[in-house]
């Protein structure tokens, strides 16, 4: 009954805590008020103002993250009322993605490189463009740590929802397809998540660009270590 009241609780401040953040954002518009980093940090305040652990939270956490695979699933709708646009440039989608996942292993790996990262956390840190569970995945295949490899995940995803917008006006980058694609490749659920306010079109093509994006990153990721011998 315990568990139960504070599983309540907690889902009921989440919700109250992501929608005031949302009419934060909506009323001015910042990158840096995005509800989603802001409500994280809100939280993560909380959690640490009150001296409540982490595992508390999870009581009623869990529940919230039980709902992102139905959430993931729902994703079909848009991509169902786009098919034919889907269809008619699969090759640009495609293109963009592999370029984009290329860039993004890449430059994480020069960087590890040249800050002298240890092996685990190179590893770790290959699979920070694709969402989550397959990057989870990913990195304790290749030997990272699985853990490390979220908070670098998240760190992607919330760097390409708030700095992606102001990176793509200064790129020029002006169409619906280009900002859904570039938005989901590098930014997973959280890019798509930015992506749904240019509308339907660049939200149907960030996801299927976070799609493509975890099919290929878990074939290719598991090559880029024999080319840098780590």
């Amino acid at each position: 009954m315990a568990q139960t009241l504070i599983a309540v609780l907690i889902i009921t401040l989440t919700v109250i805590i992501y929608l005031a953040m949302n009419r934060l954002y909506v009323r001015f518009s910042s990158p840096l008020l995005s509800p989603i980093l802001t409500t994280v940090l809100i939280i993560i305040a909380f959690l640490i103002c009150f001296h409540i652990p982490y595992n508390t939270y999870l009581i009623g956490g869990k529940w919230i993250n039980f709902l992102l695979g139905p959430a993931v699933v729902a994703l079909a709708y848009p991509l169902y009322n786009q098919r034919k646009m889907l269809m008619k440039h699969l090759a640009p989608i495609v293109t963009g993605v592999c370029i984009g996942l290329f860039v993004g292993i890449i430059s994480g790996s020069i960087l590890a490189f040249v800050f002298g990262l240890h092996k685990d956390m190179i590893l770790s840190l290959l699979p920070k463009s694709i969402t989550t569970p397959i990057a989870m995945e990913v990195s304790a295949q290749l030997g990272g740590i699985p853990a490390i490899t979220v908070v670098f995940v998240v760190i992607a995803g919330f760097v390409g929802a708030v700095l992606g917008p102001s990176f793509l006006k200064w790129s020029r980058i002006n169409s619906d397809m280009g900002k859904g694609i570039a938005l989901g490749s590098a930014s997973h659920a959280l890019g798509t998540s930015k992506a749904s306010e240019y509308g339907e079109l660049s939200f149907s093509m960030s996801s299927i660009s976070m799609a493509l994006t975890a099919i290929l990153g878990a074939i290719i990721g598991s090559f880029i270590p024999f080319f840098f011998h780590i």
